[in-house]
């Protein structure tokens, strides 16, 4: 294994709504290909019906079930998942245990599509909804990470589209005509490839913080 090698993390990789680990087949598939070791859960429910809040609890649970206590990860987040993993990383000590983070089509300021359902995961995710405020209040913290949003102007789920967008990080831009299409295109799949590759921000190696203690305290109450 060369030195490359050794520098790369674990990837988590968290769906979206209506889906389970399997959508990312294709991805989970080219990432180990090029040698990471790649992990996916199932979150449940997966339709919306709980607040993102409870199923981010579900990947805090599985990091610690599942990776050596000080072991650094890497996150992606596709649709809903990447806002269920930002209140990972932001609200359940998160910041602490990745040191890159993609997301993938997410609404980080909402979507119109949430409009169609009364559930409360999909409440959380309408345009400037108590949760994502509360999360884009303090989204200068993903600063510190690797952080990377993959998008694409003609997502007909995330409306509109630039919601994905966020103030922060790097952006990737990758011009497929369907939301699911993100996890198998090729540009997006290497996209992904890059960003995983990139060598940790200074400063951002595994270890006790004090945004810990910040997203801790300052947990969402939504």
């Amino acid at each position: 294994m060369n030195t490359k090698d050794q520098q790369r993390n674990s990837v988590l990789l968290v769906h979206g709504i209506g889906d389970t680990g399997a959508v990312f087949n294709t991805m989970a598939s080219y990432l180990r290909q090029l040698g990471w070791s790649v992990y996916t859960l199932n979150l449940v429910p997966n339709n919306g019906e709980v607040g993102l809040d409870i199923l981010a609890q579900q990947i805090a649970d599985y990091v610690v079930n599942t990776f050596a206590p000080e072991q650094p990860i890497d996150l992606i987040g596709f649709s809903m998942g990447g806002i269920v993993s930002r209140y990972y990383v932001q609200r359940l000590g998160g910041i602490n245990r990745v040191q890159r983070f993609v997301t993938i089509s997410s609404p980080h300021h909402g979507t119109v599509i949430a409009y169609a359902s009364q559930r409360h995961g999909c409440l959380q995710m309408r345009h400037n909804s108590q949760f994502i405020q509360d999360l884009n209040a303090d989204a200068v913290m993903l600063e510190q990470l690797n952080f990377t949003s993959i998008w694409t102007p003609y997502d007909l789920m995330i409306v509109p589209a630039n919601s994905s967008q966020m103030p922060l990080g790097k952006e990737v831009i990758v011009p497929v005509v369907l939301h699911s299409w993100m996890l198998t295109d090729v540009r997006s799949l290497a996209a992904v490839a890059s960003a995983l590759s990139e060598p940790v921000k200074p400063g951002h190696q595994f270890g006790y913080t004090d945004n810990c203690q910040k997203s801790l305290l300052g947990g969402g109450n939504i």
